[in-house]
C-alpha cells in the first residue's frame, strides 16, 4: 500500500462525497478494513488498498475513480466474450484503473496495474453513460477492461441508470468478491463472463496473488442464486495451466456445479506484462481443451485469440446443426428461431432476441 500523497491523480480529480463506498468498517481511529473482496485490506489513513483505487481518506473509504473512465468504446458483445447473450448486438464498454488481483500475465496491465488514476481521465457519470448507450443504440453496457469489482459503486450505479433506460448490463470479472457485495453486484448485472484463470490453488497463489476457492464460490452463487447469464473464460498459458489433467478437472467441476449448458471459452495467451517471454499458446492446445470439454458433455465450447473458425460456431446440442456462426466478430444466427434451433426446435441456452 502506498501513501496517497504520492499518487498521481491529475488536476481534474476531486475527491468528494460522490466517491463514498460500501463494504468497509473501521478497525481503529486510523485504520479501515475493506470488505469488498477476500483480501480484506487493512488500510491506514491516507493510503490505499491492493487495488490502488479504494483508499482511506479522512477515515472513510473512498473510490478514487468514481465518474472517471478510460474512455467509452462500442464493441460487439462477442468481444467480451459473451456468445449466448443477444449475439450480434453492440455493447458500450468502459473501465477505469486498478484491480484486486496481481496477475503477472495480465493482458490489460496498462489499466489494471496502473499506479496512476489519471489513466481514467474521461469523465462520465452513470446517467451520462446510459445516455451515450442510448445514443449509440447499444443493447447493453459492459463493465470491463479492468475488473469492475474494484469500481463496484460506479458500476452498480451505472447499471441501475441503464436499466431505467431499457439497457442491459454485462460484467467481465475475475469473480474475486465477498458474498454480501456479490449479491448486490450480480443483482445489477444481466450477464457476466467470469475468468476462471486456472483450476489450481497453487497457480492462483503464485501467478495472481489470490485464491481459487472464492472464485469457485462466486461461480456457484451466480449459477444457483441469480438470474444472471453466465459464461466462463480460461486463458491457457503454456506450461502453467494448460495440462490436459488440469483442464479435465476444471471441465468436470464446471459440468457438475454449473451445468453442461454453461459456455466455456478457451483463450490463447500472447506474451504480455511480466510473462513477455512466454510463448503464445499453440492452436493445438486450444483445440485439445475444446475437445476435452466436448467429450465430457459440455454443449457450448469455444476458442479465442487465435483464428480457428470451428471454435466460434454454436452447434445445436440435439441435432448437431450449426445454429450460430461467427467470423471474427461478425455473427450470423441463421440457424436460430426464437431462441431455438430452427432445424429441430431444441432450445439453445442463453438470452436471445
Amino acid at each position: 500500500m502506498a501513501n496517497l500523497a504520492s499518487r498521481k491523480t491529475g488536476k481534474n480529480v476531486v475527491i468528494s462525497t460522490e466517491n463514498s463506498t460500501k463494504y468497509w468498517k473501521n478497525a481503529n481511529s486510523e485504520e479501515i478494513v475493506c470488505l469488498l473482496c477476500p483480501r480484506t485490506c487493512h488500510i491506514p489513513k491516507d493510503e490505499h488498498g491492493h487495488c490502488f483505487v479504494r483508499a482511506n481518506v479522512n477515515g472513510k473509504m473512498e473510490l478514487l475513480t468514481y465518474g472517471l473512465t478510460s474512455g467509452l468504446a462500442l464493441d460487439p458483445i462477442e468481444k467480451k466474450p459473451l456468445y449466448h447473450f443477444f449475439p450480434g448486438t453492440n455493447v458500450l464498454s468502459f473501465g477505469t484503473a486498478g484491480c484486486n488481483l496481481s496477475c503477472n500475465f495480465c493482458q490489460n496491465w496498462n489499466l489494471s496495474k496502473a499506479q496512476n488514476i489519471h489513466v481514467s481521465s474521461v469523465k462520465a457519470s452513470p446517467a451520462e453513460i446510459a445516455d451515450k448507450a442510448l445514443q449509440a443504440k447499444a443493447v447493453s453496457v459492459a463493465y470491463t477492461y479492468n475488473d469492475p469489482i474494484v469500481f463496484f459503486e460506479f458500476a452498480v450505479d451505472t447499471a441501475y441508470e441503464c436499466r431505467q433506460n431499457g439497457i442491459y448490463n454485462v460484467a467481465v470479472t475475475n469473480g474475486f468478491i465477498n458474498k454480501k457485495p456479490a449479491r448486490e453486484f450480480f443483482n445489477a448485472m444481466d450477464a457476466v463472463n467470469i475468468d476462471l484463470k486456472a483450476f489450481s490453488e497453487l497457480f492462483y497463489k503464485k501467478q495472481t496473488d489470490s485464491s481459487l476457492a472464492p472464485v469457485l464460490k462466486t461461480l456457484q452463487y451466480v449459477r444457483e442464486q441469480t438470474k444472471t447469464w453466465l459464461e466462463i473464460t480460461t486463458l491457457l498459458i503454456p506450461g502453467l495451466n494448460d495440462s490436459q489433467k488440469e483442464i479435465q478437472q476444471m471441465v468436470s467441476w464446471v459440468k457438475q456445479y454449473l451445468g453442461e449448458n454453461t459456455p466455456i471459452h478457451f483463450s490463447a495467451f500472447h506474451p504480455s506484462y511480466q510473462l513477455n517471454t512466454t510463448p503464445t499458446t499453440p492452436l493445438a492446445t486450444l483445440t485439445s481443451a475444446r475437445n476435452i470439454a466436448l467429450d465430457k458433455g459440455m454443449n457450448y465450447v469455444y476458442t479465442g485469440n487465435l483464428v480457428y473458425p470451428e471454435g466460434g460456431i454454436t452447434h445445436c446440442p440435439s441435432c448437431g446443426k450449426k445454429v450460430i456462426e461467427r467470423t471474427g466478430y461478425r455473427t450470423s444466427a441463421q440457424g436460430m428461431q426464437k431462441g431455438k434451433c430452427k432445424f429441430c426446435s431444441q432450445e439453445i441456452a442463453g438470452r436471445f432476441q
